[in-house]
């Protein structure tokens, strides 16, 4: 199957990484008040703005930000790989307890500048509402009809926004479902329908048994990096 480009360099990114957590804070007795006022104004800021910025992080945001911002006991460095095992990333974990955690990937080892941010929390949310766990009819509300790849191989239910109403997104969000986990065996004939490097619309009927939910998320925040 030939991919058009833009859509390769986009969907090929949700392939690169995994993370692990590991949430602790240690604060300074001497200013633990003042601190962990700080620190719960950004645990409150989960608004995603795909192009620009995740809560308090954006695209100038570097490793030394992010211990001013969350505490050096709540961050993990990590050298994450891509497919295979090609490819080498720096990535920084974020520890905010399963709702708000998430991970940072860095353009280089210097962690200095991010290009994307992933492994989201629930509480992550876009401006639209849209966020982990966000289901198909509420999601096909939100971006109309629109195209996806099928089920079942590498850009396994990824949606390409260029087709949606949230178009201004493409190449600054990814976003993937996938079905319930024992959808294949309760609906064998729909989820057959729908599997292989094809795309499909959203309107295709055999979606709705399927229970498809938002399963990850990637937010670019220097697409000019990639």
């Amino acid at each position: 199957m030939n991919l058009p480009i833009k859509n390769i360099t986009t969907t090929v990114l949700a392939l690169l990484i995994s993370y692990s957590a590991n949430p602790a804070i240690a604060l300074p007795q001497s200013n633990t008040h003042n601190f962990t006022i700080a620190q719960s104004k950004h645990l409150n800021d989960t608004l995603i703005v795909p192009g620009e910025r995740v809560g308090l992080i954006t695209r100038k945001t570097t490793k030394k930000d992010l211990v001013k911002l969350f505490g050096t006991s709540r961050l993990t460095d990590k050298t994450i790989y891509g497919p295979e095992g090609i490819g080498r990333f720096a990535a920084t974990q974020v520890n905010l307890g399963r709702e708000r955690s998430l991970l940072v990937v860095w353009s280089d080892n210097t962690r200095t500048k991010p290009l994307d941010v992933r492994n989201l929390g629930t509480a992550w949310k876009t401006r639209e509402g849209i966020g982990m766990g966000t289901p198909w009819r509420e999601l096909r509300q939100k971006l109309g009809n629109f195209k996806l790849y099928g089920l079942g191989w590498d850009y396994s239910g990824t949606i390409l926004l260029d087709s949606s109403k949230l178009s201004r997104y493409q190449g600054k969000l990814i976003l993937r479902v996938d079905s319930a986990p024992n959808a294949d065996q309760k609906y064998p004939q729909d989820y057959q329908a729908v599997l292989g490097d094809s795309t499909f619309s959203s309107s295709n009927s055999h979606w709705k048994p399927l229970d498809m939910r938002v399963a990850e998320m990637i937010v670019i925040l220097n697409p000019s990096q990639y």
